[in-house]
């Protein structure tokens, strides 16, 4: 066969192939962003019109309040997950959307203040008086600003992997750049799933954290619960540009409340520098320093769980 034949035939072949995984690759994203909506959707969550707007929460299981409080990309599906997962039996787990993820929107002017309130609405339309509450990184300013304004309705805080005072480590892409990604499902999509490495360092593993066939799967399935990222992402960028950067100006010698913080030495998000100084300043806080496992606390379930369930039952 001549040469230019050869070529051509070769050509065609890879055209082919390309032709056919754009396809394929077209299709599990659509299969993954419809799956991702109709797992939501069956998660049972409402909307409740509060005095301080709508709210979108969901509940499970029964006993004593705790208010669980998602973190940057998440919903009240985090919360769920992230409840079930530390907190043992006989709690009541509400967990909301905060400003800007999924069904709960973005007000004008909101603020980890106005956002702090906003619970305290959730609670009294659940006719709750008194909660503790469980914090998971971003969603700890709003929840030291209901420690500092709705004292009375506080029974302890638990700050996991928390935003804190001080400097951060991890330089932020530009902001045009993330709100393209935070709202786009497609962007998010294929950095998650065929970017895999890179994308791990957005959910906090540390450079050079060697993962568990275990452990992989739980970042990839975090990684997913991220979608889709447009139903998120007004949330996000109050999150990274205004929230974070708030918890500086935060009075953590005024709270009353008793408050756990727990932090992994190897968080390369929230630095665990910045975790002991917020613990230092809050009277009284007890600080729970992990060895490693970044933000996620990788291979600290049982550790992390039982700290937090006894210290919610000595307080409430």
């Amino acid at each position: 066969m001549p040469k230019w034949m050869l070529g051509r035939l070769a050509a065609g072949v890879l055209g082919g192939a390309a032709a056919t995984l754009a396809v394929f690759t077209v299709v599990r994203y659509q299969t993954d962003m419809r799956d991702a909506a109709e797992h939501i959707a069956g998660m049972g969550s409402q909307v409740m019109e509060t005095k301080c707007g709508p709210i979108e929460y969901a509940v499970r299981g029964s006993g004593y309040p705790v208010l669980v409080v998602h973190g940057n990309g998440g919903g009240f599906d985090h919360g769920l997950a992230l409840g079930q997962g530390y907190l043992g039996e006989g709690f009541q787990i509400i967990a909301p959307s905060r400003f800007g993820y999924l069904r709960t929107p973005l007000p004008a002017g909101a603020t980890p203040a106005l956002q702090a309130d906003a619970f305290a609405c959730l609670l009294d339309a659940l006719h709750i008086e008194r909660a503790a509450l469980l914090a998971s990184s971003a969603g700890s300013t709003a929840a030291l600003q209901f420690a500092l304004r709705h004292p009375q309705r506080l029974s302890g805080l638990v700050l996991h992997s928390p935003n804190a005072p001080g400097a951060v480590e991890m330089a932020l892409p530009p902001r045009p750049l993330l709100n393209a990604i935070f709202h786009s499902d497609a962007a998010w999509w294929f950095l998650s799933t065929q970017l895999r490495t890179q994308a791990q360092h957005f959910v906090g593993v540390p450079a050079g954290f060697v993962l568990t066939p275990e452990q992989a799967a739980a970042v990839h399935a975090v990684l997913a619960q991220v979608s889709p990222i447009s139903r998120r992402g007004d949330g996000m960028l109050f999150d990274t540009f205004f929230g974070n950067p708030a918890i500086n100006s935060c009075p953590l010698a005024q709270v009353t409340a008793p408050v756990l913080v727990i932090s992994a030495q190897d968080d390369p998000m929230a630095l665990h520098a910045n975790a002991r100084r917020l613990a230092e300043q809050v009277p009284g806080a007890r600080l729970l320093a992990i060895g490693d496992g970044g933000h996620l606390l990788l291979g600290h379930d049982v550790e992390v769980k039982a700290a937090v369930t006894q210290f919610v039952r000595e307080t409430q």
